[in-house]
């Protein structure tokens, strides 16, 4: 289980003003849930993914995971940016080796055999980056992800830069892999539609600073349609629940983290 308790963030200041990013933010996801986090740019959607990781400490509050208090990143956590972030230079199988380096390296060639295998690129262990589709490299950064044996897999916007076809085939893979594997799963996301095709509850937030606003619970059964009648309809139920038409401040570099 992950809780999220009374967790503050508050960056420096910058032109004598305090930037408060995240404020008294509540969240209880259980074991093996998926749980999306929805909201406009600045809310604190990735600053929050990023505490969860251990990437970012809180100002106030605190992550526990699996009864322990997340102080920095740990093994049972792993994290998959909006980009690959692939060292160009490595193949596919060597990018995923530097996430096992503290490993034996019989234990290393099994566990990126492994992972290579669950995102389906086995065939493509040799080749580098630049001969990889955006979708493919996306796939070995999931994979990185996954050789680490994570029991919490947290994602920022991982298909945000794929074209819509690419994006939806990744959503159904990033399902099959949560169906084989039993992880739990956080998701940032502004396609709440996405959010409410991938998840049990879509976390809506608001800014700044970034508060949950709602929790809505996504009842139907997978797999879903993303044209069904009933995900288009909790979609905008989602949308219109966030004040979209406020003004908010102007968004820092900070504030979009």
């Amino acid at each position: 289980m992950l809780e999220v308790r009374n967790v503050s963030k508050t960056f420096g200041r910058r032109q004598g003003q305090q930037n408060n990013a995240l404020e008294n933010i509540n969240l209880t996801i259980d074991t093996s849930e998926i749980v999306s986090l929805v909201g406009t740019s600045g809310c604190g959607k990735s600053t929050l993914l990023r505490i969860i990781s251990g990437l970012t400490q809180p100002s106030a509050g605190a992550v526990r995971l699996a009864g322990q208090t997340v102080t920095g990143p740990k093994p049972p956590a792993a994290m998959v940016f909006q980009e690959p972030r692939l060292m160009p230079w490595l193949s596919a199988r060597e990018n995923i080796r530097l996430a096992l380096l503290h490993q034996p390296w019989r234990q290393q060639e099994r566990l990126i055999d492994d992972a290579l295998a669950k995102v389906g690129l086995s065939k493509f262990a040799a080749a580098l980056p630049k001969e990889l589709s955006g979708g493919m490299a996306q796939r070995v950064a999931i994979a990185r992800a996954l050789a680490r044996k994570p029991s919490v897999l947290l994602l920022d916007e991982p298909f945000s830069a794929l074209d819509s076809f690419t994006r939806q085939s990744l959503q159904d893979h990033l399902l099959g892999l949560w169906s084989a594997l039993n992880i739990t799963m956080v998701l940032v996301t502004h396609d709440v539609e996405e959010g409410v095709v991938l998840s049990d509850r879509v976390v809506s937030m608001q800014g700044q600073p970034g508060r949950i606003h709602s929790i809505s619970e996504v009842t139907m059964r997978r797999p879903r349609r993303r044209a069904d009648s009933q995900v288009q309809a909790l979609k905008e139920t989602i949308i219109d629940g966030l004040d979209l038409t406020a003004s908010p401040k102007v968004a820092t570099a900070e504030d979009r983290r």
